[in-house]
């Protein structure tokens, strides 16, 4: 059976994962390294969320702001056996603003986060069936936060901006494959990578480096054909937020000990889909996805959802023998949450996000 790529993979930024699944935008995706030949891909991604609460009986306004993810990424193969990628995305990120309003519990909070990662990967293949993949990934990471209104007490007003940092982390793997079926079964492990971010606080004090580390993270991916021109498909990505503490100097000096400016858990992402190759230009598919929810659904107002569940239809043109389009788009539904602090809370209900994506790729 001819493999086919996927159409759901122009979709490059999870729904709203910035939001429902700690900091997760790409997914660190290392896809084009099981492609055939030297190939370049170039993708765009666009979420649109609306995440409001009722503070009070008032509406606290939508809390999130649209985003763009980019990426891109270039394989080059060196024989049958050895063959290398370079990958670039934005891994992490966050648009949260509370819109200001007094007497508000949050109005005036924010919290973002921008990144870009540069990855180098080499796989290896013993013979048509087993294969070795692994590199080093560089992760820059900047971010400011806002504490704003009566849920903050004494600590409203506060202000962290977090300069930029960059540091290295590694990726390793491995992949089992049985070509006539077009089956994979890979699993890739991706390193905790730690910054020390410049940090100036408003609070007073001396400024000091930060200490946040990333979340390590573990993705199982597979895809087999179940008949003719039919691809089954599916995914798990768990990753370690609970170790992404963060903790600036000042910020320490006015909470016990162990409180983190963020509250993130560990997430776990499923997700299983169906593609299907209609002519030998064009094949589609849909995919459901769910996050599972952390099961207390009080949770960080820089953070206020808990889980998600989406559903995600794309398509796939093949242009020519060197050049192929794939689009999707993705509606996500946000898992309820509380968003609290030790002196107020606000429920957040009913919320969702859309998202599009586009992908164009070019084998030469």
């Amino acid at each position: 059976m001819k493999r086919f790529i996927l159409a759901t993979t122009a979709l490059t930024a999870s729904a709203f994962a910035a939001q429902a699944g700690g900091l997760d935008r790409s997914n660190q995706d290392i896809g084009i390294i099981f492609e055939s030949g030297n190939r370049f891909e170039l993708s765009f991604g666009r979420s649109s969320p609306t995440v409001d609460g009722n503070d009070g009986g008032t509406s606290t306004g939508n809390v999130t702001g649209d985003f763009n993810i980019i990426s891109g990424a270039l394989r080059y193969e060196l024989n049958d056996q050895w063959s290398f990628a370079f990958i670039v995305d934005e891994p992490f990120g966050s648009d949260l603003t509370y819109p200001t309003v007094p007497g508000s519990t949050y109005g005036g909070t924010e919290g973002i986060v921008d990144s870009i990662a540069f990855t180098a990967l080499a796989r290896y293949k013993f013979d048509d069936a087993w294969s070795v993949h692994g590199g080093v990934r560089y992760q820059e990471l900047e971010a400011r936060v806002t504490l704003q209104g009566a849920g903050y007490g004494g600590l409203s007003g506060y202000n962290a901006n977090f300069g930029s940092d960059g540091a290295f982390g590694y990726v390793i793997g491995g992949a089992f494959e049985k070509p006539e079926i077009a089956l994979r079964v890979a699993l890739t492990y991706q390193s905790a990578i730690k910054h020390d971010l410049p940090t100036t606080e408003n609070f007073g004090g001396p400024s000091a480096d930060t200490r946040v580390q990333t979340p390590e993270s573990l993705n199982l991916e597979f895809q087999t054909g179940v008949a003719k021109d039919t691809l089954v498909f599916g995914s798990i990505r768990y990753a370690r937020y609970s170790d992404t503490i963060v903790r600036p100097t000042v910020f320490a000096g006015f909470t016990p000990p162990g409180t983190s400016l963020t509250t993130i858990e560990d997430s776990t992402d499923y997700e299983i889909g169906v593609g299907r190759r209609f002519n030998d230009q064009w094949s589609g598919s849909v995919a459901i996805g769910y996050q599972r929810e952390n099961g207390d659904s009080l949770v960080s107002p820089l953070g206020p959802t808990d889980g998600a569940k989406y559903i995600s239809l794309g398509a796939k043109y093949q242009a020519s023998d060197r050049l192929d389009i794939s689009a999707g788009a993705r509606y996500t539904n946000l898992g309820d949450a509380v968003a609290t602090t030790t002196l107020g809370s606000v429920p957040f209900a009913d919320n969702d996000a859309i998202s599009i994506g586009i992908k164009i790729g070019y084998n030469f």
